[in-house]
């Protein structure tokens, strides 16, 4: 059943699940830190008062406490998914029933729901956009120019939405500010290699229960993600397969002790395929073609086109679910293909997304980035923006404090002499 309002409040699958949808939003609470001393801080300033604000994200235990840190900022949220596959029903339906927080996500939503929501949340309003793939600034920026003068500016935290926002400003449509959330260095060097690395292999592992030691795992991509599902893959005792298209990257994984080799020499090899490149069509139809038979191909880019689905479908004679979001292609070559979590990110699709203490420091990143935004509203120039070099080792400091570890600081010494050109040999 779903619950919806007449006035549009809210959709979500069932309001009944907000008991237990609470119970895990504070679980997941207690390792973010961070997050709830920004949230205790913005309690007491108000930074976002009468701010309207858009999240387009996945609707998580932990982008709960997001939603909860910014609306005790003050700001006036609407929260809708950034994928089909990742909503948390129960979570959903305690940000509507506990906070009065209007959500509008329901898991497995197809793609004409979705798009509804994305239109519901541009009639929010929205004066902050909090996008995870940058489909609700690219909406905005499409369909709705006369809503552009509202717009303070948008933070986005995935590589795939930063692909897209730079092609917006390339193409000189990008006519506010953006926040860079996804390079911060306490992002991406702790979500996209700790939280992928970990929530990645889980939702393989939940979907399929195969035991990985001893496979043949191809990763596709060796950006930060890439790095993260390499090294979990290599720890529970795979053989790891790297496939890149950047040469540096390339020699990394090769100095890291990664077998590297181009995608149609590795397709023959594979057990089990993982592409995390945010690009379109990373294993296409000749691949597909001499896989092993009973390969498994999953996908942790952001959006659902890292492996071609459309042509495997031509291909197959039959298409039936083995599993809970796994399903099986049988070809008209004899071969079947397995397919996890329908080529969605599969973290979120067969598990729960990355660990809340990863993502303590991402959305920390986030409530900061939207204070940043609204601290220097029609100071910033058109364009990305890089998190405040200050903001990022604040997040950092914090993070070490709740762990109780201590680090060095300069001595005076030390700093006069870094800061002088004349001590030399």
């Amino acid at each position: 059943m779903i619950a919806t309002s007449t006035q549009l409040k809210h959709e979500v699958k069932d309001l009944s699940l907000a008991p237990k949808g609470k119970q895990r939003i504070e679980w997941a609470g207690r390792e973010m830190p961070v997050l709830q001393q920004i949230r205790e801080r913005f309690a007491k300033e108000k930074p976002l008062s009468g701010v309207r604000l858009v999240a387009c994200c996945h609707v998580t235990t932990e982008t709960a406490n997001l939603a909860l840190a910014l609306q005790a900022g003050g700001a006036d949220s609407l929260l809708i998914a950034s994928n089909p596959l990742s909503t948390q029903d129960d979570v959903a339906a305690c940000l509507v029933a506990e906070y009065g927080i209007p959500v509008f996500a329901i898991k497995g939503e197809d793609s004409e729901t979705y798009n509804r929501h994305v239109e519901i949340a541009l009639d929010h309003k929205p004066n902050i956009i909090i996008d995870d793939g940058s489909d609700v600034t690219a909406g905005l920026i499409q369909n709705r120019q006369h809503q552009l003068p509202d717009i303070i500016g948008t933070t986005e935290e995935t590589t795939t939405g930063i692909v897209r926002l730079r092609a917006m400003f390339n193409d000189g449509v990008l006519s506010f500010p953006a926040v860079n959330v996804n390079d911060a260095d306490t992002k991406h060097f702790f979500d996209n290699r700790y939280g992928t690395g970990q929530s990645t292999l889980d939702g393989i592992i939940r979907a399929t229960n195969v035991l990985l030691a001893g496979k043949n795992i191809v990763v596709a991509g060796y950006g930060w993600c890439g790095k993260g599902t390499a090294m979990r893959a290599r720890g529970l005792g795979a053989n790891v397969i790297v496939t890149e298209i950047d040469p540096t990257k390339a020699i990394e994984a090769v100095m890291d002790g990664f077998r590297v080799m181009p995608m149609a020499e590795a397709a023959p090899q594979g057990d089990l395929f993982v592409t995390v490149t945010g690009n379109k069509h990373v294993i296409r139809p000749e691949h597909f073609e001499v896989m092993k038979d009973g390969a498994m191909v999953c996908n942790s880019g952001h959006f659902d086109i890292e492996i071609d689905l459309q042509s495997l479908g031509a291909k197959a004679t039959e298409v039936r679910e083995v599993r809970n979001f796994t399903q099986e292609y049988r070809l008209d070559n004899g071969k079947s293909i397995v397919v996890l979590g329908e080529g969605r990110l599969i973290n979120l699709a067969a598990a729960e997304g990355h660990p809340s203490a990863v993502m303590d420091m991402s959305f920390a990143n986030q409530a900061m980035a939207c204070e940043y935004l609204v601290k220097n509203k029609g100071k910033l120039e058109p364009g990305l923006h890089s998190i405040p070099v200050e903001v990022d080792k604040e997040i950092a400091r914090l993070k070490l404090q709740a762990m109780g570890i201590e680090i060095d600081s300069l001595t005076p010494e030390q700093i006069e002499y870094i800061n002088s050109w004349t001590m030399g040999t």
